[in-house]
């Protein structure tokens, strides 16, 4: 199984072309194998949701919505189905007792650290050939380009969504 395209070893292609496939190839890859070793997995919005409270620690739905760049009714609906696992309850605001707050539960930490160390090894036999400094220089391109995703979302959420 190769990861290029005709089109993307062809030298006259641009970078970006090149790029955005192999980010499209990427995530394909990801996807396939996610939960193939042996840790049955979390989808993404789960796991970053109970990535978030655990550095964030309670936080009500508007907070997260604003961590996570995603619309509070997203989190609404993504959240649900954590707090019916148990992964996720609520607790009272302590600053506002009318209104309550998403924390993860020891349940949930236990299901975030279970899934985060699978994934974890297996980023590990991913790039266990690579010298580590390529480790580290791809680790560090990728958190910049995720940055940029980042800033390319928030400015088209402030402009409208144009």
């Amino acid at each position: 199984m190769t990861t290029t395209s005709p089109q993307a070893t062809d030298l006259t292609d641009p970078v970006h072309t090149q790029l955005q496939y192999q980010l499209a190839v990427f995530a394909r890859r990801m996807e396939q194998v996610r939960g193939t070793d042996g840790v049955a997995a979390l989808v993404r919005a789960a796991y970053l949701l109970l990535e978030r409270l655990e550095r964030l620690g309670p936080a009500n739905v508007k907070a997260l919505a604003d961590a996570l760049g995603v619309e509070s009714s997203t989190v609404t609906r993504q959240v649900a189905p954590l707090v019916a696992a148990g992964l996720v309850g609520r607790v009272q605001d302590p600053a506002d007792r009318r209104a309550v707050r998403l924390a993860l539960t020891p349940l949930g930490a236990g299901r975030l650290a279970e899934v985060r160390a699978g994934r974890t090894e297996l980023t590990r036999r991913l790039v266990a050939g690579w010298p580590p400094e390529e480790q580290r220089a791809f680790c560090a391109l990728l958190a910049r380009f995720n940055h940029s995703v980042e800033e390319y979302a928030a400015g088209r959420q402030g402009a409208g969504g144009a």
